[in-house]
């Protein structure tokens, strides 16, 4: 299959998916159609050669975020007779920010695509990352780790019932 092909699939599916975030009735529908847009970004991500980019992408948005935005929505038990009413002002308003919006979105995709190399540089990918992480930046990292483990140990101890 062409690089072509699959770019135009990949395409296709964020945004009927991101429109059907939009559109969808139910919120939870909503948010699983977010992931699956998550999930054809991701595809773009491995196209552009930056696969340790779509991992964490997949790990923290459609993995992590989602989870939380799927517990808080059915947390909230949303019901249609419970929504207030919206006036038409704050309708027309947040068209008029969303029209706003998408064209910076598109001045800044014009200004993007000027400024964006071509071809395959190497950027984003496990071992570029990996290399810059472990010989530029190795202290702040391995820092991070004790941070993170002396977070656990806290955690533990705070969450730790007292035996009498």
């Amino acid at each position: 299959m062409s690089n072509g092909l699959i770019f135009t699939l990949l395409s296709t599916l964020s945004l009927f998916s991101a429109l059907m975030v939009i559109f969808s009735r139910s919120a939870m529908y909503s948010v699983l159609y977010l992931v699956v847009c998550f999930f054809s970004i991701a595809g773009h991500y491995v196209m552009l050669n930056a696969h340790f980019l779509a991992i964490v992408h997949v790990i923290v948005y459609a993995g992590a975020i989602m989870v939380l935005f799927l517990y808080v929505i059915m947390l909230l038990n949303l019901n249609k007779e419970n929504e207030p009413h919206k006036p038409a002002f704050f309708k027309l308003a947040s068209v008029v920010t969303g029209g706003a919006l998408m064209l910076v979105v598109v001045s800044g995709f014009k200004t993007a695509n000027q400024l964006m190399p071509v071809g395959d540089t190497g950027i984003g990918t496990v071992q570029s990352v990996g290399k810059i992480l472990f010989t530029d930046y190795v202290f702040p990292f391995e820092i991070t780790s004790v941070l993170f483990i002396s977070a656990m140990v806290g955690a533990v101890v705070l969450a730790k019932k007292e035996l009498n």
